[in-house]
């Protein structure tokens, strides 16, 4: 299969490691494109919601995927995130193209583009940690039902239906967090001249641009492999937001990768990725 061939890609919120992640698509895509920049935007592995009996040989094969690439050339930048902030312990270090930062500027075409996670943003993953690890597990179960609901409605020929996507748009406090996550992100990156701004936590695809009294910028958002399936490219100095199609299945994971019982999760995400020296 030709590759595609694109300057720069964003993942974020892949959520390796729990039973909403669609890894076996992301593979599917990342088989299909050269990155020269690869920026993963945080919470790739999920070390939260880390079980020792539940890894799938499709969520490791992800992971050596993203290590090819860098063994390959292409400059591999970890944001660290909320789910795998374990990984702060690494922040700064490099190996090779492969390096780990909690956030990171660069240089697209002589404009400036500021790449961070988000989670600073959000109160309740510093003051109220317990709650926040508590949500993400309700959250990974609803994805969870969501997908035994759409096989159901599938069957019966009907749309696909999202469960998070509702509540999130009926709440209204909800809403209220990823408008003021955007706008606070936007004035931030206002504030310190960057051309645009690429964050990833509220699973919330979006590219628009931004502004205030001082200025404007871009705002982007990568989304997520959980339910949107999204990642950003840019390329031939243009963004774009690429969606994967989701064809709903329930599909049984028969293929799990063998975890020792005395293996942490941070034992296991360090020896996986200091496999690419």
């Amino acid at each position: 299969m030709k590759k595609r061939i694109v300057d720069l890609v964003v993942l974020s919120d892949v959520h390796l490691g729990t039973y909403g992640c669609h890894a076996k698509e992301l593979y599917n895509y990342l088989q299909s494109i050269k990155p020269k920049t690869l920026v993963l935007n945080g919470d790739i592995i999920d070390i939260w919601q880390f079980r020792k009996s539940y890894f799938p040989k499709s969520h490791l094969k992800v992971v050596k995927k993203l290590l090819d690439f860098a063994s390959k050339g292409t400059k591999v930048y970890y944001i660290t995130g909320n789910h795998d902030e374990m990984l702060r312990k690494f922040s700064d270090t490099t190996m090779g193209n492969f390096s780990i930062v909690d956030k990171v500027v660069l240089e697209l075409d002589g404009k400036k583009a500021w790449f961070f996670h988000g989670d600073i943003f959000d109160n309740s993953v510093h003051h109220a940690k317990w709650i926040a690890k508590l949500g993400g597990i309700g959250y990974d179960y609803l994805i969870l039902l969501n997908r035994f609901i759409n096989y159901l409605l599938m069957r019966m020929g009907k749309e696909p239906y999202s469960l998070s996507k509702k509540i999130k748009s009926g709440v209204k406090k909800a809403v209220k967090f990823i408008s003021d996550f955007e706008s606070t992100a936007a004035d931030l990156a206002i504030e310190n001249n960057y051309d645009f701004v690429v964050c990833g936590h509220i699973h919330e695809p979006k590219m628009t641009k931004m502004e205030n009294k001082k200025g404007s910028v871009m705002y982007l958002n990568s989304g997520d492999w959980i339910e949107n399936l999204t990642a950003l490219e840019y390329n031939k100095k243009r963004w774009k937001m690429y969606r994967h199609e989701n064809t709903v299945k329930v599909e049984q994971e028969d293929d799990y990768f063998d975890i020792s019982p005395s293996l942490t999760g941070q034992q296991l995400v360090a020896s996986l990725i200091f496999s690419a020296k």
